[in-house]
């Protein structure tokens, strides 16, 4: 498996600048574009080809959260981490309500695309624009709740260096807690992007 982080002279741990991050990988891409050996041998062309697609997939991942921590715990551990997922039951209310929004969502776009008289799709209109509220109202929820887990992350990584490397117990359950938030992070995107999908079907 490559090192994504060592791949971009980065630090392993959970939390990264996303600022230095990209810093870095734009200098490292520039250095390995393909069109600066465009007058190389075969195999150099291969080579930095090669090296310019590794570079961006470390950079893809590593700027996401809940890949990066994916990846940081395959590094730790030596394997992908249990892919079951059961949501917390702190959790099962947003879930649920993020889960009827789309639903009903999804039955007014029914709705909507079967209208052709045009004093309908004003009154369908109004009523898109009332659910693009609801949907945004969920979002919000589900975005306070990813800035609690980010700021979580972040107080984890101040103390990473100072976990010392035989305290097996304390690593171990960093780790076990980075697996955790990995799979609520997974949770947010997921939640997100239906919301988000919704809204933009809204649009139009």
């Amino acid at each position: 498996m490559i090192d994504y982080f060592a791949l971009l002279n980065e630090p392993r741990r959970p939390w990264l600048d996303p600022d230095s991050l990209k810093r870095k990988f734009l200098a490292l891409s520039a250095k390995s574009h393909p069109d600066r050996v465009h007058n190389a041998s075969a195999v150099e062309k291969r080579d930095a080809q090669q090296r310019y697609t590794e570079l961006n997939a470390a950079y893809n991942c590593l700027r996401e959260t809940k890949e990066r921590l994916l990846h940081l715990l395959e590094l730790e551990r030596g394997e992908k981490p249990n892919q079951v997922q059961n949501i917390p039951p702190e959790l099962m209310n947003l879930s649920l309500e993020v889960s009827g929004i789309c639903r009903q969502t999804d039955a007014f776009l029914a709705e909507k695309a079967g209208v052709s008289s045009p004093v309908l799709k004003v009154q369908l209109f109004e009523r898109g624009h009332e659910w693009t509220e609801k949907l945004m109202a969920d979002q919000k929820r589900v975005n306070s709740w990813h800035e609690h887990l980010l700021a979580e992350l972040k107080a984890i990584d101040a103390g990473w260096n100072n976990l010392a490397v035989s305290d097996s117990a304390a690593r171990s359950a960093l780790l076990e807690r980075l697996e955790e938030l990995y799979r609520l992070f997974s949770y947010a995107a997921r939640w997100s992007a239906q919301i988000q999908e919704r809204i933009v079907r809204l649009s139009f």
